[in-house]
């Protein structure tokens, strides 16, 4: 027998079995060409291979000059509180890698205090010809004052305007774009910045703004100002002081896997009645850890559309917010949706979805299982986060017979009558009341308003944004024959008001209240 070579396939397969089966290795992604290549490291950075330059012409430049929210301020300064505010030295221990010039920018290394920031100038906004592509091509970037990357000013593809706004939203050609190279790693650890006044109006005794323009306000770790798109093959895990992922229009995701555990809304476009998410692939696995006190998983100030992918959201465990919020109405037409939290918001779309409210909020970290009547899981929900409902939405939530389980202890409940397709309970639960916590309970994300002990953005520890699985098979397609009537009820299987471990599902919107175990087990 040969020994060495005994060894040698013992030790390839231990190799194989660690890296997760991916044997032979990926071969490194291929960068367009013309790509300007950036590599930060705390000891210098590089443009090309030459040091960067501290020259505000260049293309690519390096400068101190953080726009942050400044502590020893007065009350017409701005509308942050101390724990928004920060110190001159801590500002200029970051530095901020500014690129002036459209084009494709690839990002890699690390760095330990820093910013990446986008700015084309002022006329940028109706320039077609400035945009800029950033690909994440295995960079890690903590900022503690500000966010890790942001947009200023690029081409905007879209209108503010309320009148005009709609759903279908074509972003293709937006200014900013941030491409998950394949096959790579990437985290942002990125803090936020209050606003900052550019003007204010005192009242008459000179003690209190009344009126006031904003100049600077970026809430979130990674945030555009401007329309962007995520794409890309690779992952992105964002840790946030505040909010993960924002757009101050709107927000196209087509692919990649991107993780996001955030203080406040893990992703949020804010313009009010016009701002579109929409999520076309990938993954996208939120977990609000409510350290500000509250926040939804996904909250859009206009719609938010969900067309394909797998999307995973929990709200904060201690507030009324939402896992999916959308002010204009949540619209799911394919793809796998997971959503907790304490709040319902109204959904849409051409897809089945079911919504389980519990007789009392739940804590986090137990598996509930959705099976059909031939047995099989077709949905596991794991939450993290404290909850009081779920809202499961999937090509295989077909019409027919299932059964819930928490662990082994199977559930029960009744079917509550929905409001049509378009319908839903907007800002409240499906059975139209507020959840109440168990009297002593503290969820995992640590008292109402209390920050992290320890450096900001750290993950919680085993937590991975991936706390709740979706069933296997394809997914992004929309189920045939399109969206059935709608008005439809949550079904159940004994006598109108009697709780039953049987839950109906029918075609369009279905709602279960009063979840809770049955008796004797």
């Amino acid at each position: 027998m040969d020994t060495k070579k005994t060894i040698s396939l013992l030790l390839s397969f231990v190799l194989v079995f660690l890296l997760g089966g991916c044997s032979p290795a990926e071969e490194p992604f291929a960068l367009p060409e013309g790509t300007v290549e950036i590599l930060l490291s705390d000891e210098k950075i590089t443009v090309d291979g030459q040091a960067a330059s501290a020259d505000p012409a260049q293309a690519v430049y390096l400068g101190q000059d953080i726009v942050y929210y400044e502590d020893g301020q007065d009350f017409t300064y701005g509308e942050g509180t101390e724990a928004d505010a920060h110190s001159e030295e801590e500002a200029k221990e970051h530095t901020v890698v500014h690129i002036t010039k459209p084009g494709t920018y690839a990002v890699s290394g690390t760095l330990s205090a820093g910013q990446i920031a986008v700015d084309l100038g002022e006329d940028a906004e109706e320039d077609p010809e400035a945009v800029v592509t950033l690909i994440l091509n295995g960079a890690d970037i903590t900022c503690t004052v500000a966010p890790a990357i942001i947009f200023y000013n690029v081409y905007e593809c879209s209108s503010a305007d309320e009148e005009t706004a709609v759903m279908d939203v074509d972003t293709s050609a937006a200014g900013a774009n941030l491409v998950i190279a394949d096959g790579t790693e990437n985290t942002m650890n990125g803090s936020y910045v209050a606003r900052i006044y550019k003007s204010v109006t005192l009242n008459d005794a000179g003690t209190e703004v009344v009126d006031s323009k904003k100049l600077h306000k970026y809430d979130a770790a990674v945030y555009s100002k401007m329309s962007m798109n995520v794409s890309g093959k690779g992952v992105l895990n964002i840790n946030a002081e505040n909010e993960g992922l924002d757009s101050e229009l709107h927000l196209t995701i087509n692919d990649g896997i991107i993780r996001i555990v955030s203080g406040n809304d893990g992703i949020n476009t804010n313009e009010d009645y016009v701002s579109v998410t929409t999520i076309n692939g990938g993954e996208v696995h939120i977990r609000v850890s409510g350290t500000t006190g509250e926040g939804d998983g996904i909250d859009s100030n206009g719609w938010l559309v969900i067309n394909g992918g797998i999307v995973t959201s929990q709200a904060c465990s201690t507030s009324g917010d939402a896992g999916i919020d959308a002010d204009n109405g949540v619209y799911i037409n394919g793809g796998t949706v997971i959503a907790s939290g304490n709040m319902y918001d109204r959904v849409e779309g051409t897809q089945n979805y079911a919504v389980f409210s519990f007789a009392q909020a739940r804590k986090g970290g137990e598996a509930y299982t959705l099976k059909n009547e031939k047995g099989k899981v077709v949905a596991e929900i794991a939450p993290e986060n404290a909850f009081s409902y779920f809202l499961f939405s999937s090509e295989e939530l077909e019409t027919g017979n299932y059964t819930l389980h928490r662990g082994a202890v199977q559930l029960q409940g009744t079917g509550s009558m929905g409001m049509g397709m378009g319908g839903g309970f907007g800002g409240q639960r499906p059975d139209g009341t507020r959840p109440e916590l168990p009297d002593g309970f503290v969820p995992d994300g640590g008292q109402m308003g209390e920050r992290p002990d320890g450096q900001m953005g750290e993950r919680p520890d085993g937590q991975t944004g991936e706390g709740m699985t979706p069933p296997d098979g394809p997914m992004g397609q929309r189920p045939e024959g399109g969206r059935g009537p709608g008005g439809q009820m949550g079904g159940f299987g004994g006598q109108p008001g009697e709780s039953s471990t049987i839950f109906a599902v029918k075609e369009g919107a279905n709602f279960f209240t009063g979840i809770t175990e049955v008796s004797g087990n």
